[in-house]
């Protein structure tokens, strides 16, 4: 952020606000109006015979996001048999729901007889799919591996892997030459399968040129099947959290894919792919935020030495930080909640998290979860809050919650009209040992 004291979409008004709907802090706190605005430039994607778009639920599953999108005409991507299940839990239409998973369900017929859709990710995949079905003609997806991929956070100065889904360190999809070398064929013909649906997804922040050349390739293993309708190009558009970050513009990279499908429609007998795309960050990452409040303050460890900011949240909430060495945009607001006590004065800190955990660090350096990373904001007092936004995208649905013994943290919505609304309460702490049995022999 180019001003320590300004938010993406909260002020100290709105922050405080959300604290009082939530009772406390921390919390999750989403812009209604920026999750519109990013669902609206997704269904425009440049496409050449139609387009669905498909929410990424695992970026941030809960119900009152999905119904959102859903109100938009945005599908969803489900990232295992129980995010299925969450998103029929709240009215999603099966037929509107996509599952690729690592872990096929031993379920999945139930899904599939209800009108899901399902991309076989691996081989045995396929063959259980295929045996369930035999000769019944059942559509069927197929995810690649194109073997190529792309991932990794602005700064970094090492090699970074960890959002890297395609190429040989990955084990997601079926490798692009078991389809070229018909391997896949000969299970598709062995039990009578239908192919409908090629899928591909190389990572997040990839690189348009890339991404581009992955939406060729893949055309290229739609030839293989005239079955297929639709073509798959996954999401992993890359957001740029902070000042100097670019963000994928998808007109850009979605102009020459458009291109792409009415080339292959040509050199293919008139074949008109359905463009699919799966956005999970672009979609919710700037439309949320972590909203703590400063609970310590260590104001020097020596000489060479730093100030640390103590937050009542930490990885429990947004693991990213400690896991990829991501950076987040933060603000620290006055604990007032009043826009006329925001001071100017600012200092270097590092922010560090509640945990009993060396790790637990919010500040790290791009790309270095291990190390320390200075930042300069408003010079906090314990009581003040702390705003980090960029964090509705893999951090409510991805976190060491519960870790300490540390609550669920709740969720709320600020509507466009300003007012908050709480679409998760906070976690009951006996809820974290509610399902321990304790067994006779105590």
């Amino acid at each position: 952020m180019s001003n320590p004291s300004e938010s993406s979409f909260l002020s100290p008004e709105t922050a405080k606000k959300c604290i009082d709907v939530a009772e406390g802090t921390p919390l999750y706190a989403y812009s209604l109006a920026k999750l519109n605005e990013n669902a609206d430039a997704c269904l425009a994607f440049p496409n050449a015979y139609g387009l669905t778009v498909r929410y990424a639920m695992k970026a941030s599953p809960n119900g009152s996001i999905l119904k959102i999108f859903n109100q938009k005409g945005i599908h969803i991507d489900a990232s295992s048999g129980f995010e299925v299940r969450r998103a029929l839990s709240v009215g999603i239409p099966p037929e509107n729901i996509s599952l690729s998973t690592q872990e096929l369900p031993q379920n999945f017929s139930e899904f599939v007889d209800m009108g899901v859709k399902i991309n076989a990710c691996s081989t045995s995949q396929l063959e259980r799919f295929g045996k369930h079905y035999a000769g019944t003609g059942q559509k069927v997806g197929v995810r690649v591996n194109p073997g190529v991929g792309s991932g990794g956070f602005s700064g970094s100065t090492t090699g970074f892997s960890k959002t890297n889904v395609g190429g040989p360190a990955s084990s997601f999809g079926i490798w692009h030459t078991l389809l070229e070398d018909g391997t896949v064929s000969g299970i598709v013909d062995k039990y009578g399968l239908t192919v409908e649906r090629i899928h591909t997804h190389i990572g997040s922040g990839s690189d348009p040129v890339i991404w581009q050349q992955v939406a060729v390739k893949t055309l290229s293993f739609c030839q293989i099947f005239p079955t297929v309708t639709a073509c798959n190009l996954g999401g992993g558009y890359k957001v740029g959290r902070n000042e100097g970050e670019i963000s994928t513009d998808l007109q850009e990279i979605g102009g020459p894919v458009a291109d792409a499908f009415r080339t292959f429609a040509a050199d293919n007998d008139g074949r008109k792919l359905q463009l699919e795309i799966e956005p999970g960050t672009f979609l919710v990452a700037m439309a949320g935020a972590l909203v703590s409040t400063i609970q310590d303050k260590v104001f020097t460890t020596g000489d060479d030495g730093h100030t640390f900011l103590k937050l009542d949240a930490g990885m429990t909430d947004v693991l990213r930080p400690s896991l990829y060495g991501a950076v987040h945009p933060m603000t620290i607001l006055p604990g007032s909640g009043k826009s006329d006590d925001v001071g100017s004065e600012t200092e270097n800190v590092v922010v560090v998290g509640h945990c009993c955990e060396s790790g637990d660090l919010m500040t790290p350096k791009a790309g270095e979860p291990e190390a320390l990373g200075e930042r300069n904001l408003r010079k906090a007092d314990i009581g003040d809050i702390s705003v980090m936004d960029g964090s509705g995208a893999y951090c409510a649905g991805m976190s060491t919650k519960n870790y300490n013994s540390f609550p669920e943290a709740p969720e709320v919505l600020v509507g466009n009209d300003g007012e908050v609304h709480l679409i998760r309460s906070r976690q009951p702490v006996e809820e974290i040992w509610k399902n321990e049995v304790t067994p006779s022999i105590l």
